[in-house]
């Protein structure tokens, strides 16, 4: 007999982003400060009889034998509990896709957390995590039942954080995408760099703005000049701050005004192509 149930998927900003080093294998360790915000993707997903696992996504094309990362989060759950079962998800994508904003691993850890509700398995967080870093970096925190947390290795080791001072985020998208894979290859970190330490709650916005770095900036900014653009009108409008999310090419600026921003994105939807929305933390 097919279950379906019907998940959000947020996505996350990164107020600050350390490359702290190279890896042997590949990847990078990094010291990021991760808080979701309330634009969400909705998944429908349904378990039957069978062994076929489809993700359906209209507004998402992808390379040709490139798989949905939902499907894939479904293949290593089912091959984890060793148990098979068709998986169908349905995406109904809001958040901008390859955007720095995590849509795609928010969408793989929703469907984890979905079918072990579904599927009655109960793995553990840990073992969620477990299966989630295996997909990427950014899996393990959308795992974590904490709307802010400070993520170090390669995204597995998550500490909690104790949330904002009351802002409001104008996120900003140009329409491009940008290659997660390239940013980090053109980074050219060699060296260790220092650990970042998890950085104190800040109580007023100042302190958050104090926060804001990201070191994979420089990089896509080289490339992607709007990136800076953006951040240059986000100021001008009266951000505190701004700062681009991950990889990018997504851009937030904070606001203590809920009105002012409003305002910003209205003049900012006016008088460009980008995707502009006003959001709050969740």
């Amino acid at each position: 007999m097919a279950m379906m149930k019907t998940v959000f998927a947020p996505a996350k900003i990164n107020l600050c982003l350390h490359v702290t080093g190279r890896r042997e294998d590949g990847y990078h360790d990094l010291a990021t400060l991760m808080q979701r915000v309330d634009v969400q993707d909705r998944l429908e997903i349904t378990v039957s009889s069978g062994s076929e696992i489809t993700a359906c996504c209209p507004q998402l094309i992808l390379p040709p034998g490139v798989e949905n990362i939902a499907a894939r989060a479904a293949r290593l759950f089912l091959s984890y509990i060793r148990e098979e079962c068709s998986v169908a998800v349905r995406i109904d994508k809001k958040i901008p896709a390859a955007a720095g904003m995590g849509g795609g691993s928010s969408n793989a850890a929703s469907v984890l957390l979905a079918l072990n509700d579904m599927l009655g398995v109960n793995l553990s967080q840990s073992e969620l995590i477990s299966i989630g870093v295996k997909i990427g970096a950014d899996v393990p925190f959308f795992l974590y039942d904490q709307s802010a947390a400070w993520a170090t290795g390669v995204g597995e080791r998550l500490q909690p954080w104790p949330g904002l001072p009351p802002v409001t985020f104008v996120l900003v998208n140009p329409g491009i995408e940008v290659s997660t894979a390239w940013v980090f290859k053109t980074l050219g970190l060699t060296c260790s760099r220092p650990i970042a330490k998890i950085p104190r709650f800040p109580v007023r916005t100042s302190g958050l703005v104090c926060l804001l770095h990201n070191d994979l900036e420089v990089v896509t900014c080289q490339r992607h000049p709007v990136i800076t653009t953006i951040k240059e009108r986000l100021l001008a409008g009266g951000a505190a701050g701004a700062l681009m999310s991950g990889s990018g090419p997504t851009v937030f600026g904070v606001f203590d005004d809920q009105d002012q921003a409003g305002k910003v994105a209205k003049v900012l939807s006016t008088e460009t192509d980008w995707w502009v929305q006003v959001v709050n933390p969740l």
